[in-house]
């Protein structure tokens, strides 16, 4: 079974009484980053508890050494997990308002600490559970303290110093996922240096959904992908995008078409920006 997993709205509506059952409601903008939470607050799928983005899912940033969503220290992510009533046992449920960029950092951090199975992303999020008219509460779930236990894998991430000594490996398919014009350099509203790490392709993590919202299925999702590997190794892919967050929906993607799961760069061209030793391209 892959690991990576999708749920319809219907089929999580028919589950919703199912023992062992939790659902992580990660909306999350970076423009507002309290919208997250207000909008739990306002209205949310019953049974869901809120996942914050930086709260929960990163760790502290220290300007001009970290990226701006550095992975959380692992002890402090599962004290969170265990909160929100998460058993080795589980069956976890996450989403955001739809395209899934948050909920895949979830997805890729719970794998990370080893909680591989029964994990899955509600395809099309909060917007297709509304779309189906689905019931929505304010009422906040009581819970019962999880006892999961998780150890990070440190081979599933590579760390700017490793990367940067790898450029120019012929070996080497380097994903970016953000927009093209941020890849480009033609625009950084983010950042305060545009461009992208050199050898990087492309790889928006938004063309691996549909017009509905929805991921593609398996084998376009296969052949977007196998045209950016080409013949290169597999355990040669490292994916990354501007803060670590896209990035998963990536790596998310890529086990949805088959792949295993690669490397992530985690702290990401925010990351790899703070040392002007570290070089930069812009354009194609």
């Amino acid at each position: 079974m892959s690991l990576a997993q999708l749920i319809s709205p219907a089929q999580l509506s028919a589950r919703l009484d199912e023992p062992g059952l939790i659902i992580l409601d990660c909306r999350f903008s970076l423009d507002d980053p309290a919208y997250g939470q207000r909008s739990y607050v306002e209205s949310h799928i019953p049974k869901a508890r809120f996942a914050d983005l930086e709260r929960d899912l990163s760790g502290p940033v220290s300007k001009g050494v970290t990226g701006r969503h550095p992975l959380p220290e692992p002890a402090a992510l599962i004290e969170r997990l265990r909160a929100w009533g998460i058993r080795a046992d589980s069956t976890i449920v996450l989403h955001d308002d739809g395209p899934g960029a948050f909920a895949a950092r979830a997805w890729w951090l719970l794998a990370w600490l080893g909680k591989r199975e029964g994990v899955f992303l509600l395809d099309g999020g909060l917007k297709a559970w509304r779309d189906a008219e689905l019931p929505l509460t304010t009422v906040e779930p009581a819970v019962q303290p999880g006892d999961f236990q998780g150890q990070p894998d440190a081979s599933l991430l590579v760390d700017a110093d490793t990367l940067q000594q790898r450029l120019g490996n012929a070996g080497l398919t380097l994903l970016d996922a953000r927009a093209l014009p941020r890849f480009k350099g033609e625009v950084e509203p983010i950042d305060p240096v545009a461009g992208h790490i050199p050898g990087a392709q492309c790889a928006a993590f938004t063309d691996n959904l549909g017009a509905d919202g929805r991921f593609l299925p398996a084998d376009a999702l296969k052949q977007r992908f196998a045209a950016m590997l080409g013949d290169r190794p597999l355990d040669e892919l490292v994916a990354y995008c501007g803060s670590g967050v896209t990035a998963c929906h990536n790596l998310f993607a890529l086990s949805l078409a088959g792949y295993p799961l690669a490397r992530l760069y985690a702290g990401s061209w925010s990351e790899w920006i703070t040392n002007p030793d570290r070089p930069l391209a812009k354009g194609e």
